[in-house]
């Protein structure tokens, strides 16, 4: 072989092998054009009753979810990933910023007694998303560096605990207290993964517990949700309905379903049909094997994204795509136990498949953030 067909191939391969993670950029894709097919079904009822078409929802989605996330995932995608280090702290304060426009009158707005949205001009977004991605950034960034020094609890836990506690006291007063669960299983998994101790892990979860039986206490209706998680019968007209009309989609989709379109729980019988209880609108209509495709989809993604992650050397992008991928995977797998009756309610979003625009937006930014560490791997 000649020294130029040498070359060539060795270009050729090169290029081959130093793109993104193939397989995990296929199941991201796959599931946000199954989500949009899930949301257009799932949303036309409401969509015609609140705005006289069938698919607001959905042309929103589009527009403002997947074609900006789209965009912001590319640029996120183009930038190297040792600069996302020296973002993580402007990301983070950002969050914390939106987070406090939250309660500023003409700003921030409510629905449903939360408080957890704001709107400038005709833009409107959730910065419980963006603190989710910059608290994993700056957590990975931070820790990065602790190895060493997680025997001395006042420069490893008691700044993580002040730091987590920071922004759960903003999420507290939103409220919103499955983003706050989900921001804190994230955490607590990437302070683990940096080295921590079994002891400061064991006064992580006792504070947790702690936080949440506090919780329950000042807020009835948390524990009207765990009464309803071990006797779904106790209320069928209240605190039990939702779960109730949940198991009912879910059971009467038998295991080939009613067909796409076809749900009757959606006609104003089954609660926030575009929001937590879509994963039971779909379980509806496509059965056992649709509820199948769609989990077998997020497990895809759980071990393309750890994979990818913990074979990286750096220790900033290991800690980074492991919090990513707990934040994604954890969050989907809550929403789906948690209508399916396995776990209490907890309002949580379906990632890529419920309707929000900033959630969608976010996520695919921190899956660009993935396939960059996938792609620097290399």
């Amino acid at each position: 072989m000649k020294k130029g067909d040498t070359e060539r191939n060795f270009t050729l391969v090169y290029k081959k092998t130093t793109g993104p993670d193939r397989i995990l950029l296929g199941t991201v894709v796959a599931l946000v054009l199954l989500g949009l097919v899930i949301l257009a079904s799932a949303s036309v009822v409401i969509s015609q009753e609140r705005f006289q078409e069938s698919y607001y929802f959905l042309r929103h989605q589009v527009i403002y979810g997947a074609i900006l996330g789209i965009i912001f995932a590319w640029i996120a995608y183009k930038i190297p990933f040792k600069w996302w280090e020296k973002l993580s702290l402007p990301i983070l304060l950002l969050g914390f910023l939106l987070l406090i426009l939250v309660f500023v009158p003409d700003i921030g707005y409510g629905r449903g007694g939360a408080s957890r949205w704001i709107q400038i001009a005709d833009i409107s977004l959730q910065p419980s998303e963006i603190a989710k991605l910059g608290f994993i950034l700056y957590l990975a960034a931070w820790l990065k560096h602790k190895e060493k020094k997680f025997s001395r609890i006042s420069e490893s836990l008691l700044p993580f605990l002040f730091i987590s506690g920071l922004l759960g006291f903003f999420l507290i007063l939103q409220p919103d207290i499955g983003t706050l669960g989900i921001i804190s299983i994230t955490g607590a998994a990437i302070y683990f993964l940096s080295g921590a101790p079994l002891r400061h892990m064991g006064i992580i979860m006792g504070s947790g517990v702690a936080l949440f039986l506090v919780l329950l206490k000042i807020a009835p209706y948390r524990a009207n949700r765990i009464t309803a998680f071990f006797n779904p019968q106790i209320d069928p007209l209240g605190i039990s309905y939702q779960i109730n009309q949940a198991l009912i989609a879910i059971g009467s989709g038998g295991f080939l379903g009613f067909g796409l379109g076809h749900s009757r729980q959606k006609y104003n019988f089954l609660p926030e049909p575009i929001s937590d209880s879509i994963f039971a609108i779909w379980s509806e209509e496509a059965g056992f094997i649709g509820a199948v495709i769609l989990i077998s989809l997020f497990l895809l993604f759980i071990w393309r994204g750890f994979k990818i992650s913990l074979s990286s050397r750096d220790p900033f992008s290991r800690l980074a795509g492991a919090g990513i991928t707990t934040w994604i995977g954890l969050q989907a797998f809550i929403n789906i136990g948690s209508i399916s009756g396995l776990m209490p309610l907890t309002g949580m979003p379906l990632p890529f498949v419920s309707y929000g625009g900033s959630a969608l937006i976010i996520s695919l930014v921190g899956v660009a953030i993935l396939l960059r560490i996938s792609k620097e791997n290399k």
